[in-house]
């Protein structure tokens, strides 16, 4: 199952999802990110967390969505927003007609203060978005149709 998550800036919530559900789907989900105004560069708090939970980063990259929206691109069966500002904008139109939601959480890299109270901030948005996706991992994909998919995805934006 192919899954894109979304976010304007493309360096944080969405690269998190991104490399978190490659790593803990186990081959069973491709997870790609993108932004409708990258920023050009992954957020270093990002990469920092995904390393110290051993989670690969390599061909992790800030991108614009308009990537995804190409003839050549792969296919996705879900395209998830994980930031209200994503969410608000309109997309555009995904090959295939996928399965949206959309798991709005906070912004770390908004976060001021010191590097610690930003660590604190990327550690809350990764615990949430890791429990979200570690319940999109639960699902019995080969059961669910279109309907039932977007149902427990949106039921999961709760968690």
């Amino acid at each position: 199952m192919n899954v894109l998550f979304l976010c304007t800036g493309n360096s944080a919530r969405s690269i998190l999802a991104e490399a978190y559900l490659n790593m803990a789907g186990k081959g069973r989900f491709m997870a790609y990110s993108a932004g409708s105004r990258p920023g050009g560069q992954v957020n270093p708090f990002a990469l920092e967390l995904l390393k110290k939970h051993a989670i690969p980063t390599e061909g992790v990259r800030s991108k614009n969505w308009d990537e995804f929206a190409r003839p050549d691109a792969p296919n996705m069966d879900l395209v998830i927003t994980v930031c209200d500002s994503a969410a608000a904008e309109p997309c555009p139109f995904w090959p295939g007609q996928p399965t949206t939601a959309h798991w709005g959480v906070p912004d770390p890299a908004a976060v001021e203060g010191t590097d610690e109270e930003k660590r604190r901030a990327f550690l809350s948005t990764y615990a949430t978005l890791s429990n979200r996706i570690n319940l999109l991992i639960s699902l019995p994909m080969d059961r669910l149709d279109r309907l039932a998919l977007k149902r427990h995805v949106d039921e999961i934006a709760k968690q």
